[in-house]
């Protein structure tokens, strides 16, 4: 049985680990740096949830790699950042699922 694996900053962890989830801590990109490469080769792991404000730490060639992996799958989460607007998250996303940007109107 493959695991939920997350990635995320000390302060989410604790809910993540109240919901069942493996939870790695990355403070800083440099940490991130260090842990999210290891997770992708391990046999068991089958999500890898990201926390969106860490992805920079990825450099161009692994999140190429991420984008084209089949498993584990990667899912990016939404950065807690205020101001943030969800429909273009939404947007994004989409268009990363199907390849074709849709844009959702009011």
């Amino acid at each position: 049985m493959y695991k939920f694996v997350v990635v995320t900053d000390p302060d989410s962890a604790p809910g993540f680990r109240l919901a069942g989830a493996d939870v790695f801590e990355a403070s800083s990109l440099d940490e991130a740096k260090k842990i999210i490469p290891s997770l992708l080769y391990k046999d068991d792991t089958g999500i890898i949830a990201i926390s969106e404000d860490l992805m920079p730490a990825l450099d161009e060639k692994m999140q190429e790699k991420l984008g084209k992996t089949y498993r584990p799958i990667i899912i990016p989460i939404p950065s807690r950042i205020k101001g943030i607007e969800r429909t273009s998250y939404i947007e994004r996303m989409l268009q990363r699922a199907i390849g074709y940007n849709i844009v959702i109107r009011r």
